[in-house]
C-alpha cells in the first residue's frame, strides 16, 4: 500500500510539474503590440452600483462629477479618445422614424427632461432633450450638469463623422435581429467601412448572429458566447485544450482572477490568437462591481505583455495611468478625483 501510495505521489507530482511547464507563459514568446483600453460608454458619471437593479436610475447615484462629460455623447467619445481608448463602447437605440441613436435606457426618463419609450421618439425629438437633465449626487437637492446636455444624443452617422478612424464596440440593448440591420443601413448611409476601421459589435444573440451574416469579419460576440468559451477554457486551459466555444470568440479574464487561467497571460494568448479569439480583461468579478477598471492602480496588475482588450469603466480616471501624457486634469479635479477613488477602493 505504502509503495503504491509512493507511486502515485510521483506520478502526480510528475503530471502537475508538466502541466506547468507546458502552461508556463514566462516560456512562451511574448505577443506582439499593446493593451487596447476600451472605454465603456466613453467618458460618463459613475455610479455605485451597490443595490442596481434592472430598472434603477442610475443617474440619480452618480459620484460627485468631476467633469462634465455624459455617456453615449459625441463629448465624451471624443474624450475618450483623447485619454488613450482604441476603442469606444456604444449603445443602440433605434427611434421611431427609423434611425440609430446612441442612448442606453430604454426609457428618456431617467437622464432627461423626456419621458416614455426611447424607440417611440423619433431623432428629432431626442435631439430636442437635455440628456444631463436627471443627474444627481446628492438625491435630488441639485443636478450640476442640468442644461448642459441639450442636444447631445447622437445618431450613428454623427459618431462615426466625430469619430471616422477610431473603432466603436456597438452595444444592442435589443433581442431583436432586424436591430442589426437597421444598424448595418445607418452605418452604410454614413459611409463607414465597418471591417476596415475595426468596428466591433455585442449584445443579444439574435442581432449579434445577424450582424455576423452582414459584416463576416467584424468582431461581434454575444454574452452567452463570451461566458462559454470562458467557463470551458477553465476547464480544458490547464490540458493545453482550446474549446471550440472560443473559436472565432471572446474571453473574458476578470483582473482579479488572472491566476486561474492556464497559460496567462502569452500561452493563453498565442492559444485564442490560433483560433481567431479576443481577450478582454474585465475588473474584479464580484457582486455589486463595474464591469470595466475604475481605479488607476488596476492598469498595473495587467501584466506588461498583455496585448488583448481592457474594458475600462472610467477611462477619465485610468487611461491617464497607462497613457499619463493624457492627464489634463487641474489641481481642483486631481483633489475630488482623488477623493471619489478612495471611496471606490473601500466599497
Amino acid at each position: 500500500m505504502i509503495v503504491w501510495l509512493k507511486r502515485a505521489g510521483f506520478v502526480l507530482a510528475v503530471a502537475f510539474l508538466a502541466l506547468t511547464v507546458i502552461n508556463a507563459s514566462w516560456l512562451a514568446d511574448a505577443p506582439r503590440g499593446y493593451p487596447k483600453l476600451i472605454a465603456h460608454r466613453g467618458a460618463h458619471q459613475l455610479f455605485d452600483h451597490r443595490g442596481v437593479g434592472r430598472d434603477t436610475c442610475t443617474a440619480t447615484r452618480i459620484e460627485p462629477p468631476v467633469h462634465d462629460y455624459l455617456e453615449n455623447t459625441l463629448s465624451g467619445m471624443l474624450t475618450a479618445q483623447r485619454l488613450g481608448a482604441q476603442m469606444i463602447e456604444v449603445d443602440v437605440a433605434p427611434t421611431a422614424d427609423g434611425q440609430i441613436a446612441l442612448f442606453h435606457d430604454w426609457k428618456l426618463d431617467c437622464r432627461t427632461n423626456g419621458s416614455g419609450e426611447v424607440r417611440q421618439a423619433t431623432l428629432a425629438q431626442l435631439k430636442a432633450l437635455d440628456a444631463g437633465h436627471g443627474y444627481t449626487a446628492d438625491g435630488g437637492k441639485t443636478y450640476p450638469l442640468r442644461g448642459q446636455g441639450v442636444g447631445a444624443i447622437p445618431s450613428v452617422a454623427e459618431a462615426v463623422a466625430a469619430l471616422p478612424d477610431r473603432p466603436l464596440l456597438f452595444n444592442f440593448k435589443s433581442k431583436d435581429p432586424g436591430e442589426a440591420d437597421l444598424l448595418a443601413k445607418a452605418l452604410k448611409a454614413a459611409g463607414r467601412d465597418v471591417e476596415k476601421v475595426g468596428d466591433g459589435f455585442y449584445g443579444a444573440q439574435g442581432p449579434v448572429t445577424r450582424i455576423r451574416q452582414l459584416y463576416p469579419k467584424a468582431w461581434a460576440f454575444s454574452l452567452g458566447e463570451a461566458k462559454a468559451c470562458t467557463t470551458d477554457y477553465l476547464k480544458t486551459g490547464w490540458f493545453t485544450v482550446v474549446p471550440e466555444s472560443c473559436r472565432n470568440g471572446t474571453i473574458f479574464v476578470p483582473i482579479n482572477y488572472q491566476w486561474a487561467f492556464a497559460g496567462w497571460p502569452n500561452r493563453l494568448i498565442a492559444r485564442m490568437d490560433s483560433v481567431g479569439a479576443k481577450v478582454v480583461v474585465l475588473g474584479a468579478w464580484g457582486k455589486d462591481r463595474d464591469m470595466g477598471l475604475s481605479l488607476p492602480e488596476q492598469i498595473g496588475q495587467v501584466p506588461s505583455s498583455f496585448t488583448g482588450y481592457i474594458w475600462v469603466e472610467d477611462i477619465y480616471a485610468v487611461g491617464p495611468a497607462l497613457h499619463p501624457a493624457y492627464n489634463k486634469r487641474n489641481p481642483v479635479q486631481e483633489a475630488e478625483l482623488a477623493r471619489q477613488l478612495e471611496a471606490r477602493r473601500k466599497r
